[in-house]
C-alpha cells in the first residue's frame, strides 16, 4: 500500500469477509443492530493500530467499504457501536477489538485477560456492568488473503459411499512421535502429508482421513489455568481459518499441498466442523467476535430472558442457524473449504443443534434444507453426530437422506455383544445388517451408519479391552468427567498386566470387535492407532491431553503385537473390497435369492437351524450365524457366512442349508492361520468370529 486514504469508499456489500481483488480490499461485515462499525488496521507485527476508518455504507444489514491500493497480508480487526443492553440481548462495547468472522487466515495469539471481556469481570453488578479497556493487544488479527494455488490435475477421489473406509485422526497427536517427519513438521498439515505417513494409510486400505477440527479454534482459559490446553479444538473462533499451530509453514497452502498430496494417493479428506457454538462461551463469556458483532443475531438466547444464552451444545452458547445471516456464514464457510482446499466432506459436531429450529429439532430445518439443495455442498459427503443435550437431543436415525451419522448404538452393541452380555443377540444382528430398524427410511442406504468401536470421544479400543471404568485425574475434574458408562471389561485385571492369558484374551476380543466393525453393512471408521493398539492408559476423555496420553506411539506400530494387528487390520479392509457383498448397497431383508435355497440375508443359530422369531427373546443364547449372499456379474452367487462366538468356550457351529464346500477366508482366534475348506461342522474358539466364502454356479 503506497499511502493510506482519509476514508473508504463505499464498496460493495457482497462477499463478506474482506476480499482482495488485486487493486483493494473490499470489507463487509454483517451486523444488524450496530450503529456503527469502524475498519481497524495493524502493521505486520499485529502490535500497533496504523489506521480506522468507520465503514461507510451500510446496506441490507451490512455494513462495508472499499481501501483502494490495499494488498493481501493486512491486518485487521473490527469495532462496533451499539446498544450495551444485555437484558436485550445486546452487548456492544467498542473498547473491543473483534474478529471478522469471514477471516481467512488468522495472525497472532489469543492472550487471556480481563480486558476481553465487555463487563467488568469482577463486578457486583456482573455482566450488566461495562468495561472500557481496550483489547486490542490481547486479540489475535484477521489477515487478508491471496487465496490463488496451483491444484494442478488434483481432482477429489469421488470414493463412493459404500466403498469408504474412514481413518478419524488428531492432526497433531497423528505425527508428533513419528520419527521419519522432521521435528518441525511434526503435529502439522505437513506431518499428515509426509509420504511415511500416507503409505501407512494407503497399506491399511484407508479412504477417507476424518481430521479433528482444523478451523481456528481458542484456548481455553480455565484450561490454561489448570496447565492444560483443548487438544481437541472444539472451541471454533474462526470458521474460514485454517488453525495456525497446524501449519508448519505459517501458509495456509500447506493445508491444500496435503490434500493434494491425499487425492494423489486416492485418500479424500473429511473436516470435523463445529457450527452448532463459539468460543465466546456462555453470557459471561469474552467479547472476541460474534458477540460485539451482533449477539441478538448471532446467539439463540432464552426466551423471555434475552440476557441468557441457550445452552443446548454444553459450551455454553449456540448459534442461532434459524437467522438468515447466520445460516449463510455457516454455508460461505463449508463452501469455502470445499472450493478453496477441495476439501472432500463434513462430520458436524452437534449436529442435532444445526437441525434445532425455535421448537426444537427438525430433520426439515432451514440448515438441511440449504446443506441439501446446495450444488457445491450436495456433493460432498456429509456425516452427523446425531445428537446434543439440548431438549430431544438424540436424533440418531433421524437427519435427512443425504447424511450419514455416527451410530453409537452399534458401537455398544459391539461392546456389549462380545462382553457377552446377555440378550444382545438382537442388537447385533440389525448392526451387522447396517441398523436397517434406524436407517432404512426415505431411500437411505447402509452407508449411512458409521460404524465404529472407538472414536475419539471414549476409550480407545485397547483401552476397551483394558479397563472397566474411566481414569481421567489427569484433566483436573477428580475424574468426574467423561463417560461413566462404557461397556467395556479388562477381563481380569485393570489396566496393563503381564498376565499372559488375559493379554491373549484382550488380543482376542479386539480382533473380534474389529472384524465386526468391518464386516457389518454400513461405513466403517477406524480411530486413528487402533491398529496397532494405541492406548490413552484409560482415559475416556483426553479433549485437555496435548501430551503422549493422546499422541499416537508410532513404536507400538513397530512392536511385533503391533505390527500382527495392522496386518489384521489391512486384512480386514482388503476382504470388505474383495468382496461386494460386505459393502452391499441395499439394505438386505432376506427376500431376495441371488440363488436356490439361499436367501441375501438370514440369520441362523449354531445348530444351522433358521433363527425362529422367539429364539431372539432367549436371553441366555449368545451365538449367532449370519449368511449373505450376492449374485456375481458372471451369474454366480457368492455366499459368506459369519460364526460369531462370544463366549468363553469353543463352540461347535453348524453350516445352514444347503451345505456347500466352504473355505474359511479369516480366523479371529488364529489370524495367521491359512485358509482351509470345511461343509458340515465348524470350530469357533472363544471370543472369536470366523468367516466363511462359498460360491454356488
Amino acid at each position: 500500500m503506497h499511502h493510506l486514504p482519509d476514508a473508504l469508499l463505499p464498496g460493495q456489500a457482497y462477499p463478506l469477509g474482506a476480499t482482495w481483488d488485486g487493486l483493494g480490499i473490499n470489507f463487509a461485515v454483517f451486523s444488524a443492530h450496530a450503529e456503527r462499525i469502524e475498519l481497524c488496521l495493524f502493521e505486520p507485527s499485529g502490535r500497533h493500530e496504523i489506521a480506522r476508518y468507520t465503514l461507510p455504507e451500510y446496506t441490507d444489514e451490512i455494513w462495508h467499504g472499499y481501501l483502494p491500493d490495499a494488498t493481501a497480508g493486512l491486518l485487521y480487526g473490527y469495532r462496533a457501536y451499539g446498544r450495551y443492553a444485555p437484558e436485550q440481548g445486546h452487548r456492544f462495547n467498542h473498547h473491543k477489538l473483534l474478529l471478522d468472522p469471514y477471516a481467512r487466515a488468522i495472525f497472532g495469539t489469543l492472550h487471556w485477560s480481563d480486558a476481553l471481556y465487555g463487563f467488568r469481570l469482577h463486578s457486583a453488578r456482573g455482566d450488566l456492568s461495562f468495561d472500557r479497556r481496550d483489547s486490542a493487544s490481547f486479540m489475535p488479527k484477521g489477515v487478508v488473503t491471496d487465496d490463488s494455488f496451483n491444484w494442478g490435475d488434483d481432482h477429489p477421489p469421488a470414493v463412493p459411499w459404500s466403498d469408504t473406509v474412514i481413518y478419524e485422526a488428531h492432526v497433531r497427536g497423528l505425527t508428533m512421535l513419528r520419527e521419519d517427519i522432521r521435528p518441525a513438521e511434526r503435529g502439522t498439515f505437513a506431518g499428515l502429508a509426509h509420504p511415511g505417513m500416507i503409505d501407512h494409510l494407503r497399506h491399511l486400505g484407508i479412504t477417507a482421513v476424518e481430521l479433528m477440527p482444523v478451523q481456528a479454534f481458542v484456548q481455553d482459559r480455565t484450561l490454561q489455568l489448570r496447565g492444560l490446553r483443548n487438544y481437541w479444538g472444539y472451541n471454533t473462533l474462526g470458521f474460514f481459518a485454517p488453525e495456525r499451530t497446524y501449519l508448519s509453514s505459517g501458509s495456509p497452502n500447506e493445508l491444500r499441498i496435503a490434500v493434494r498430496r491425499l487425492h494423489a494417493a486416492g485418500i479424500e479428506v473429511i473436516l470435523d466442523v463445529v457450527y452448532n457454538h463459539t468460543a465466546e462461551t456462555e453470557e459471561t463469556g469474552p467479547t472476541l467476535s460474534f458477540r460485539g458483532l451482533d449477539n441478538a443475531s448471532y446467539y439463540r438466547l432464552e426466551a423471555g430472558d434475552a440476557r441468557r444464552t441457550v445452552n443446548d451444545t454444553g459450551t455454553g452458547n449456540t448459534l442461532n442457524l434459524s437467522h438468515p445471516r447466520v445460516l449463510q456464514m455457516v454455508l460461505d464457510s463449508l463452501r469455502y473449504w470445499v472450493t478453496s482446499y477441495h476439501i472432500d466432506g463434513f462430520r458436524f459436531d452437534l449436529c442435532a443443534t444445526l437441525g434445532r429450529e425455535s421448537y426444537g429439532f427438525d430433520p426439515n430445518a432451514g440448515f438441511f434444507d440449504a446443506l441439501r439443495q446446495d450444488p457445491v455442498l450436495a456433493k460432498v459427503k456429509l456425516i452427523a453426530e446425531p445428537w446434543d443435550i439440548g431438549p430431544g437431543g438424540y436424533q440418531l436415525g433421524n437427519h435427512p437422506p443425504g447424511f450419514a451419522e455416527w451410530n453409537d448404538r452399534f458401537r455398544d452393541s459391539v461392546r456389549r455383544f462380545w462382553r457377552a452380555d446377555r440378550g444382545e443377540r438382537p442388537s447385533i444382528a440389525a448392526s451387522l445388517a447396517g441398523s436397517a430398524d434406524v436407517f432404512a427410511r426415505q431411500g437411505r442406504r447402509p452407508w449411512a451408519s458409521i460404524n465404529f468401536v472407538a472414536s475419539h470421544d471414549g476409550f480407545t479400543l485397547t483401552d476397551a479391552v483394558s479397563y472397566v471404568e474411566r481414569h481421567n485425574e489427569a484433566n483436573g475434574e477428580a475424574n468426574n468427567d467423561g463417560h461413566p458408562a462404557n461397556f467395556t471389561s479388562n477381563w481380569g485385571t485393570e489396566g496393563p498386566t503381564g498376565d499372559r492369558a488375559i493379554v491373549a484374551t484382550r488380543e482376542r476380543v479386539k480382533r473380534a470387535m474389529l472384524a465386526t466393525v468391518f464386516l457389518s453393512a454400513g461405513t466403517p471408521m477406524l480411530l486413528a492407532g487402533d491398529e496397532f493398539g494405541r492406548t490413552q492408559a484409560g482415559n475416556n476423555n483426553a479433549y485437555c491431553q496435548d501430551n503422549e496420553i493422546s499422541w499416537l506411539d508410532w513404536s507400538m506400530a513397530a512392536s511385533p503385537p503391533g505390527l500382527a494387528l495392522t496386518e489384521f487390520v489391512a486384512r480386514l479392509i482388503a476382504l470388505r473390497r474383495e468382496h461386494p457383498v460386505l459393502r452391499h448397497p441395499r439394505f438386505l431383508h432376506g427376500t431376495e435369492y441371488p440363488t436356490a435355497g439361499v436367501a441375501d440375508i438370514g440369520w441362523f443359530d449354531q445348530r444351522g437351524a433358521t433363527m425362529p422369531s422367539d429364539a431372539w427373546n432367549d436371553v441366555e443364547q449368545r451365538t449367532l450365524i449370519l449368511r449373505r449372499a450376492m449374485r456375481g456379474h458372471e451369474g454366480a452367487a457368492t455366499i459368506l457366512t459369519l460364526l460369531l462366538n462370544p463366549t468363553e468356550q469353543v463352540r461347535q457351529f453348524r453350516l445352514p442349508e444347503p451345505r456347500v464346500p466352504s473355505r474359511i477366508l479369516l480366523d479371529t482366534a488364529v489370524p495367521e492361520a491359512g485358509q482351509r475348506e470345511v461343509r458340515d461342522h465348524v470350530s469357533v474358539e472363544a471370543h472369536a468370529a470366523t468367516l466363511l466364502y462359498a460360491e454356488i454356479g
